[in-house]
């Protein structure tokens, strides 16, 4: 009704690529160093033209090692961000409040999601990690020092377009009894001339 994506759901692809993008870090930059380290170890015996071929050998031997690992922590935080934010936001918009509850609830869920291959000790063990670590209080601590949270902020948005179309419905309102009077005004104009 907005003409626009919810803010929910805006929120959520946001934070499924920050998550992409700091698992991308987390797994390359290590990755970046250790496969540069690997490869200066290993090169000892080989030839290169000069100091700039054997150091431009070293990063792209260490790029690989960025790309490849920073690959593979990057898919799997992203997934694990994103399966958390739906779960929570899911329960949030469904309750209409925003509770540690939710927080806990969806990271109990996600952590359960990713240790269920372990049989059913990693099912609950992943479910007793998620909600000990899923508790959502920075967040909530966030929105307190911000002023407003996203409930309250939720709430006077739909109150203002609630508003908003109220005046509207008004204003059109106003239009058609003006124009239901001056057609009436109109339409008497001539029958009072006939009777002069």
């Amino acid at each position: 009704e907005r003409q626009r994506y919810p803010e929910e759901t805006v929120n959520i692809f946001k934070s499924a690529f920050t998550g992409a993008l700091v698992g991308w870090m987390y797994g390359g930059l290590p990755a970046f160093h250790q496969a540069r380290k690997t490869f200066i170890e290993r090169s000892h015996g080989e030839l290169f033209h000069n100091r700039a071929d054997a150091v431009q050998s070293a990063h792209r031997a260490g790029l690989r090692g960025f790309l490849r690992y920073g690959w593979r922590w990057s898919w799997r935080v992203a997934t694990f961000v994103t399966i958390f934010n739906v779960v929570s936001t899911g329960l949030s918009t469904y309750r209409n409040k925003t509770t540690i509850g939710n927080f806990v609830s969806a990271g109990a869920f996600t952590g359960a999601l990713f240790r269920m291959h372990l049989g059913l000790q990693g099912l609950a063990g992943g479910f007793v990690f998620g909600a000990a670590f899923g508790g959502g209080g920075l967040l909530m601590v966030m929105q307190k020092l911000a002023g407003e949270t996203l409930q309250e902020k939720r709430n006077r948005e739909r109150q203002e377009l609630y508003e908003q179309k109220l005046a509207e419905w008004q204003s059109r309102l106003s239009v058609t009894e003006v124009l239901g009077q001056t057609e009436n005004d109109a339409q008497g104009g001539p029958e009072m001339d006939r009777a002069r």
